[in-house]
Parts: structure tokens; sequence; C-alpha cells
């Protein structure tokens, strides 16, 4: 589904050249669910980045289903990330003021579907993940894995092939961690989906398929789990 190749993006931070990515090359399959860990600053945030088009690398090349997406303007980057990507925040990340059908539905509404179909699948999504009897209830209303399966519902809406999550665990207890690595990997092992998840948990990412650890930049081990 994506492959870079030799990608280098760097940064300049207080009159320094700080190279956060050094040539990185990974290929992400459809039906895997994949872990990156590694210390603060070995670049596991610049990778997820690249691989949701939020940011561009300065050399090499992204391709996701044989396309580049490495070098997109600001608006195919937007059109990308709309309808190619799911992305789950450690912060959840939901509209206060709306009710749980309503976050779900938001980017669908926002790329103008009906709605009508809006909210039924909407619903049909919540029920996917549980929340079949909280359609109607606002965040403030919700416990911390109540709210995440709300994101992880809307990161489904537009039915995109690659889920990226960024600490989807770290907000929440042991228990209700594991409930949302659980459906993580059910959406990744569908078949037709990759899941691509940041994490400093040791314990998230041995629930994985596959685990990547970064280092100043690079890629230092690939390896599968006992998970896979």
């Amino acid at each position: 589904m994506l492959e870079l190749t030799d990608v280098v993006r760097e940064y300049r931070i207080g009159g320094q050249t700080v190279r956060a990515l050094d040539g990185v090359s990974l290929r992400v399959e459809a039906g895997r669910f994949l872990s990156v860990v590694g210390p603060s600053g070995a670049g596991k945030s610049t990778l997820l980045h690249m691989l949701g088009a939020l940011d561009s690398p300065g050399s090499g090349s992204i391709r996701f289903l044989g396309r580049e997406i490495g070098h997109l303007s600001e608006n195919q980057q937007a059109a990308f990330r709309r309808n190619q990507v799911g992305f789950v925040f450690q912060f959840f990340n939901l509209l206060p003021t709306l009710s749980a059908w309503e976050n779900v539905a938001v980017p669908a509404l926002l790329d103008g579907i009906g709605m009508r179909k809006t909210r039924t699948r909407a619903i049909e999504l919540l029920e996917s993940v549980g929340l079949g009897d909280r359609v109607r209830h606002r965040p403030s209303e919700l416990s911390g894995g109540q709210m995440q399966r709300v994101a992880l519902a809307r990161a489904l809406i537009m039915d995109p092939p690659l889920i990226l999550a960024d600490e989807p665990t770290g907000n929440l207890d042991s228990h209700t961690g594991t409930t949302i690595l659980e459906l993580l990997a059910g959406i990744a092992h569908s078949g037709d989906r990759a899941v691509v998840m940041v994490t400093h948990n040791p314990a998230a990412a041995a629930a994985t398929d596959r685990l990547i650890t970064m280092r100043d930049g690079r890629i230092d081990a690939d390896e599968q789990t006992a998970a896979s």
C-alpha cells in the first residue's frame, strides 16, 4: 500500500539543521497492524506525518497505491488526507458541543455527503465499536475509552485504506487500552486496510503484527511480533 524510499526530512531549529528522517525506506502492506517505537526525537512523529501527507520530504519517494504522494501541493495533500487516511489521536480531538454520531459524521459532511446517508453510516460505525447506546451522548458524557472509540469510528467514516494512530492508548487505563488495540487490530485484519501506530508503550507495540524501532531518524530494527 505504502512504500517509502530513501526519505529525508530536515528542520532548522535554533540555527542548526536537524535531520528528523535520515534515508528511511519502508513498505506498509494492507491487512497489517504496524507499530513504530523509539526514544523521543527518533523520528516517529515525522514518519507518521509523512505517511499521512501532513508534511513533505526534502528528498526521497513516498508512493501510495503506486501514486507518488511525497510532493503534493497543499490542496492535493488535504484531499489525500480527507479521502485516504483516518487519524486517531491521543487526546481524541472530539468537538464538545456535538453528539457522538455528529462527531463521527463531521468528515463526511465536510466532504459534501448528505446528512441522511452520513447519519446512518455514523451510527453503524458507532455500533461496530460497541457504542450503539451512546450515539446521542456528547464527549463530556463519555469515558476516555468511549471517546477513543468515537474517534475510531470517525477515522473510518470516509472508508480510508490507511489508519494512522498517534499514541491512541496514551490517555487510557490498561484494560481500556487493550480494547482499543483489539479494535485497531480488527480494522487492519479486515484485509483491505493498514494501521500504523506510534507508541511509547511496549505492551501496545507487542500487540501489533510488526514492530519498527527508530533511532536518530533511521529504522534501527524491523521485526515480526508474537502477535503476527
